[in-house]
């Protein structure tokens, strides 16, 4: 098992809005220090479950889930906290941090939970370039 050193961004394999996050966040990140997994990888459910959770299919947030520093963030959350390691001027989306939370979930829950009706999925999780491949484990 191969195991990051800094964050690791877990992302819904077959959802392309989940993809093309996936990519925005690589073409902003030139220092490579976010790596990624698929939600659907034995790994991810390893480490999601070693942090007290579990991925169902059913789950709302099971988009993008972020692990950073031993913590496990969810929703917006985790997408803002990522927004730190971006390049300006996308790291200054953790001032959102500031808009209350319940806020800040119901729209990421409403854009959840249609991402594959409005930008639709894959059969099979992201397969990522041999250039890109030592920033996705498992």
């Amino acid at each position: 098992m191969v195991l990051a050193s800094g964050p690791v961004l877990f992302f819904d394999g077959v959802c392309n809005l989940c993809n093309s996050s996936v990519n925005f966040v690589i073409d902003r990140d030139p220092e490579a220090r976010i790596s990624f997994a698929a939600l659907q990888s034995d790994l991810a459910k390893s480490l999601l479950a070693e942090h007290g959770m579990t991925i169902g299919p059913s789950d709302s947030y099971a988009s993008m889930v972020l692990l950073e520093n031993g913590e496990v963030y969810t929703h917006s959350t985790a997408l803002l906290r990522a927004s730190k390691y971006l390049t300006f001027p996308w790291r200054l989306g953790t001032v959102f941090l500031i808009v209350p939370r319940v806020i800040r979930d119901a729209v990421y829950s409403f854009v959840a939970k249609r991402r594959y009706r409005w930008f639709g999925k894959t059969d099979v999780c992201r397969v990522p370039t041999p250039e890109l491949k030592a920033r996705f484990l498992g």
